[in-house]
């Protein structure tokens, strides 16, 4: 059986963690990133050294900020990248991509393999490539040094679902070899809207911003930012992105489902099945409201979840609120940089369209 050659396409925390677990697993890595700077230490330190639940060092085929040479001849492109960066590598792979590879990205946060398929479309990409999205990234992991890497830890399931839904069997033949962690999902509609950090991080950053600039995020984010009146506008946020997954034909886990399934937490609240999670123990607050919690997760979590729900008439007046005050708080207009469902190719379609597409594509 041929040894897949992976392209890892982002050097950040995630990114580094999977291109050195991936070599030191065998595979041939090539790593990108647009920064050159961010790579150099790597190619001095030849390679990337892992700590905590994978150690070693992983030496890499190539390290570039060349995007053509990173993925020609590649099998499998891992996009590991914040959401807000989607639109930039589907148009920088377009021009290069082959017939048979495979495009993951890891994770699609709402709506990313929606976005990156259109985005192929306004190219007029016609190789005949296969594009998945996983419901959140495989690692726990922090970079420790610039060619360093500790891994706390490897979920134990992640659900992985091609667009259209009908190739996941197929991507998940390709992809498990290397990591058995991947399960199927039901489709993309499903993985990106059960993004539960839609639910927690932006409404949490927003309602603890004072305390937040006021501390330096000292303050453990979930035990003492989530106070009973917080939680409560958790519960609607929350009931609001059920809603719109309904309207699209799909059972959305709720907030308190998941954290019953990821952390054993049990509570006929939300508000008490947080109080009951040990597993956010000590976690503490960002030092500052310019954090992916907002500028990554308003645009690309809760505009997209608006705008399908806008479109299939699902009122979202909460979300909205947080999408609002994000933008005043740090002067930002993410209604015009997020992820609609213009730029999701999903305009002027009603639910059975846009689950049909999720399924045969489009």
């Amino acid at each position: 059986m041929k040894q897949l050659c992976f392209a890892v396409l982002g050097a950040g925390h995630g990114g580094m963690a999977m291109a050195g677990h991936l070599a030191l697993m065998g595979y041939r890595v090539r790593l990108f990133n647009r920064s050159e700077q961010r790579l150099t230490p790597i190619i001095a330190a030849s390679g990337i050294e892992l700590f905590g639940v994978v150690e070693g060092i992983g030496k890499l085929e190539a390290v570039t900020p060349n995007i053509e040479e990173a993925i020609t001849g590649a099998d499998v492109l891992m996009v590991v990248v914040p959401a807000n960066g989607h639109r930039y590598m589907a148009e920088a792979v377009a021009p290069y991509l082959q017939d048979g590879q495979v495009i993951i990205l890891n994770p699609g946060r709402t709506g990313g393999a929606f976005e990156f398929l259109q985005v192929l479309k306004e190219h007029h990409v016609t190789k005949d490539v296969m594009l998945g999205e996983t419901q959140t990234l495989l690692y726990a992991c922090r970079n420790t040094n610039p060619a360093q890497v500790r891994i706390f830890g490897i979920k134990n399931s992640v659900p992985l679902a091609a667009l259209p839904g009908n190739q996941t069997v197929d991507l998940l033949k390709i992809i498990r070899p290397a990591f058995p962690q991947f399960v199927p999902g039901d489709n993309v509609v499903k993985t990106g809207l059960d993004n539960i950090g839609a639910v927690f991080h932006p409404t949490l950053m927003v309602l603890n911003a004072a305390r937040i600039e006021s501390t330096r995020g000292e303050f453990q984010f979930y035990f003492e930012g989530i106070t009973s009146a917080v939680a409560n506008v958790l519960e609607k946020i929350d009931a609001e992105r059920v809603a719109v997954a309904a309207a699209l034909g799909t059972k959305a886990m709720t907030a308190r489902e998941w954290l019953y399934m990821a952390y054993d937490a049990h509570g006929k609240t939300l508000y008490s099945a947080i109080k009951n999670n040990s597993g956010y123990n000590g976690i503490q607050a960002p030092a500052t409201i310019d954090h992916r919690y907002i500028g990554e997760d308003v645009p690309m979590s809760l505009v997209p979840i608006v705008s399908m729900g806008d479109l299939l008439g699902v009122p979202t007046p909460a979300m909205k609120h947080i999408v609002d005050l994000a933008g005043i708080m740090n002067e930002c207009d993410y209604w015009a940089e997020g992820r609609t469902v213009e730029r999701m190719g999903l305009a002027n379609l009603n639910h059975k369209q846009i689950r049909r597409i999720a399924l045969e594509g489009f």
